[in-house]
């Protein structure tokens, strides 16, 4: 059986560059499948490795690599600067994250998420118990902030409340100056009192790569087969002797 194929030109160039186009996007997500897969697993790595000691001078400060690596540092809460982030609990309560400056006996300062309390929590007075003082040791998960989103409202200093995780105003309002411009996000240790609650890592990272690969890829052939049928309702694609 012969195959008689008379392409119309124009038609054809048009449909082979979105064609083209089409087998690309598709590749590009599985590209981008694989990165996200390499992510995930780098993440799942560094949150169950053994945990990395702050204040040694051990701990590799770069960014991506080291955002939720498990780590630990020793020091005292300075409790006075106290900031509260607005935020949801990871079961998505509504109330605010409880952060901390840690004075590590090296001298260096870190930001800790010490984690959740509802509202009525807000005020130190109402949770007394959990304002550890001495020397503690705070286990957890580092994370390097993202960027305040376009409609974040500002801050309200007066209050110490935040929408973002603006370190830089944080500093400014306490005179202080951060070692890292990261955060370490507290486990779920229970703290006295049981407030704030930690434990608060989420990870979000969603991964539609394979459904974006096959949705490019199922229009490149429903495009190859609209143009094949074309030609065929115009007789110049027919197959025969």
């Amino acid at each position: 059986m012969k195959i008689h194929f008379r392409p119309l030109p124009g038609l054809s160039i048009a449909c082979a560059i979105l064609f083209a186009l089409l087998l690309g996007l598709g590749a590009w997500q599985i590209q981008r499948l694989h990165w996200k897969l390499a992510l995930i697993a780098m993440i799942d790595r560094g949150m169950r490795a053994k945990p990395v000691e702050l204040d040694d001078g051990g701990f590799p400060i770069i960014e991506p690599e080291t955002d939720y690596m498990h780590v630990t540092v020793k020091g005292r809460f300075d409790n006075g600067r106290e900031t509260y982030l607005f935020a949801p609990s990871r079961d998505g309560d509504p109330g605010y994250h409880v952060l901390t400056p840690l004075i590590a006996p090296g001298g260096h300062v870190f930001l800790v998420d010490r984690g959740f309390v509802p509202g009525e929590k807000l005020a130190p007075a109402t949770r007394r118990a959990g304002l550890v003082t001495g020397d503690v040791r705070v286990t957890g998960i580092w994370r390097w902030p993202s960027g305040r989103g376009l409609f974040t409202p500002n801050a309200d200093a007066a209050h110490r409340i935040w929408y973002w995780h603006d370190l830089a105003g944080m500093e400014a309002i306490d005179h202080m100056k951060f070692s890292e411009p990261g955060i370490l996000e507290a486990d779920a240790a229970p703290n006295p009192g049981g407030w704030p609650r930690g434990g608060q890592t989420v990870v979000d990272l969603p991964n539609n790569h394979l459904s974006y690969a096959l949705t490019w890829f199922g229009l490149a052939g429903g495009l190859l087969g609209v143009y094949l049928a074309f030609h065929i309702s115009k007789g110049r694609l027919r197959f025969g002797p």
